[in-house]
């Protein structure tokens, strides 16, 4: 009993002798004190990111700043506009519904002048993923499938019980790709994105059931933003942690140190999107095996061809549910599975994980509502095309397109990397091949190579352009016509090194430079602006 006492002798002889007064004000600084230090410990974001976000905030409210900020923001607001206008030049602007509508012929030919209005020639290869075939067979297979399906919602399960057994197919095919057992499960969705959300909303929810009120994700600098959209949405703090500078793959020493008890999941990349380098998931798995953690496999780029690497001859790190500690996975259909895009699966190792995905209301008037994912109703079409072209395609030809895709992508890291003055960023483990330059601004080299009409990504910290290889690069001389315009534009960066850089990939190096990120962000959120924007009549102006 006495021992038990001991404390509040302390504190009795903390505040002996002292006013009341005083008493208040040491109790109402000492409750303060752990709040502010608990606020601290459970923030979403570090110490160093908040004092800097507050600095900017406070440098941005000085007039003279606010004002150069404002001008300059509404410049680049203006610009976004005018090449919005010019882009539009001469197409009939539509405001209001017709009055009659229009025929069929008519709006195929306004679809195709649409189609035609981007400064790419995507059919021909010459962007940077985004268009992962060009296959008039399987557009013709997808497309019928979705003509007939357009209208049905698999929300309504009795009324369209067919779209809800596609849907389980597509998804037990893909579990059997990535070598899960009968236990492994999952959903379809709308694209990587909500596959992503969707994984840190399950483990988000299985971490409040064990108590944990504030979940935090960790995740490599290179993972895909979409997490950070995920932690947006659901309240998540991230934990981000450096990769090596050499191989571009997330430091494992540092996640084992970055786990803590509000930690919910930790993610791998295989591959990231910016460098296509692949993170050491078999050590991810005994961490997470170790730490009691899930562990995401993020797929969503390349996890469709590296599923078909190893008999299509070509080697990959095991990544898949073959390693113990991997809880859930996410993989694009309409990426390199060529399902029209709006498709993605996301997987998990258990039942219990995909429960923590659902909603369900139970006190709705309208009755008890449920739903997977994040949508109610849901584009049949678009479950009814994946399908259709995986079934279409088949093994056999999977593995083939695959095997053109990366000899492809070999060729071309090989004959990059015999150009001087230029280096490739780790080692591309499916189709990413990532370069840079230590002799000019390598956004001058993707300046001159759009000027011949190539679509590439912009990367920064540090500054880089990345290809991201598809089937359609694998066209008799696309490949060898971007080798060619590579060496050209290195020559042209040679001769004209201490030039600025202009046009649109000014912007990317410029964005990298400030400090002030919430500068980013605006004009960020300008441009996206920018994509709603419809120029005014002549008569408005």
């Amino acid at each position: 009993m006495s021992e038990q006492r001991q404390p509040f002798k302390a504190i009795n002889k903390l505040f002996e002798g002292r006013e009341p007064w005083q008493i208040v004000t040491m109790t109402a600084s000492s409750v303060l004190a752990v709040v502010w230090a608990h606020s601290l410990y459970n923030a979403k974001d570090s110490i160093k990111t908040r004092l800097r976000r507050e600095f900017f905030r406070w440098l941005r409210q000085i007039p003279i700043v606010r004002r150069k900020i404002e001008e300059k923001i509404s410049d680049i607001n203006v610009g976004f506009k005018q090449d919005v206008s010019k882009r539009l030049a001469g197409m009939t602007i539509r405001r209001e519904l017709p009055e009659k509508g229009l025929t069929s012929e008519q709006i195929a030919e306004e679809v195709r002048d649409h189609l035609s209005l981007g400064a790419y020639d995507w059919k021909n290869g010459n962007v940077s993923g985004a268009v992962y075939h060009v296959n008039e067979e399987i557009v013709k297979v997808a497309c019928a499938a979705y003509a007939l399906t357009a209208y049905t919602n698999p929300l309504h399960s009795d009324v369209f019980p067919g779209i809800n057994k596609m849907e389980a197919e597509i998804v037990r095919m893909a579990v059997n790709l990535f070598h899960g057992d009968d236990d492994c499960c999952g959903t379809v969705t709308t694209g990587g994105t909500e596959s992503i959300i969707m994984a840190c909303k399950a483990f988000r929810d299985l971490a409040y059931s064990k108590g944990i009120s504030n979940p935090q994700i960790v995740v490599p600098s290179t993972v895909h933003s979409a997490f950070d959209k995920a932690a947006q949405y659901l309240g998540l703090s991230v934990k981000t942690i450096p990769v090596d500078p050499d191989t571009l793959t997330v430091n494992i020493n540092a996640v084992k140190k970055a786990i803590g008890r509000r930690t919910c999941l930790i993610v791998g990349s295989a591959p990231n999107f910016p460098y296509g380098t692949m993170d050491d998931i078999n050590a991810l798995s005994d961490i997470a095996l170790e730490y009691d953690v899930p562990l995401h496999v993020d797929a969503c780029l390349g996890g469709f061809v590296a599923a078909f690497m190893p008999d299509a001859g070509h080697s990959v790190p095991v990544f898949d549910f073959r390693l113990p500690g991997v809880a859930s996975i996410s993989a694009d259909t309409h990426k390199y599975g060529f399902a029209p895009k709006g498709t993605s699966v996301i997987l998990y190792r258990k039942p219990e994980y995909r429960h923590h995905q659902y909603t369900v209301t139970t006190e709705w008037p309208g009755g008890v509502y449920g739903s997977p994912t994040v949508n109610g109703s849901r584009a049949g079409g678009l479950i009814a095309a994946c399908w259709a072209t995986m079934v279409f395609v088949g093994r056999d030809r999977y593995v083939r397109m695959a095997d053109e895709i990366l000899t492809t992508t070999k060729y071309v890291e090989s004959e990059l990397r015999k150009v001087d003055d230029i280096f490739i960023f780790g080692k591309p483990a499916t189709t990413v091949i990532a370069f840079g330059s230590k002799v000019f601004d390598i956004f001058k080299l993707a300046d001159y190579l759009h000027k011949k009409g190539w679509s590439l990504n912009a990367l920064q910290f540090p500054s880089g352009v990345h290809i991201c290889i598809t089937h359609a690069h694998t066209a008799p001389g696309v490949a060898e016509r971007f080798v060619r315009d590579v060496r050209e534009a290195v020559a042209h960066c040679r001769q004209h090194a201490s030039e600025p850089v202009e046009g649109k990939m000014a912007i990317y190096g410029v964005a990298q430079e400030l400090p002030d990120r919430s500068l980013v962000s605006d004009i960020t959120k300008y441009f996206i602006d920018s994509m709603y924007y419809l120029p005014p009549r002549e008569d408005d102006k």
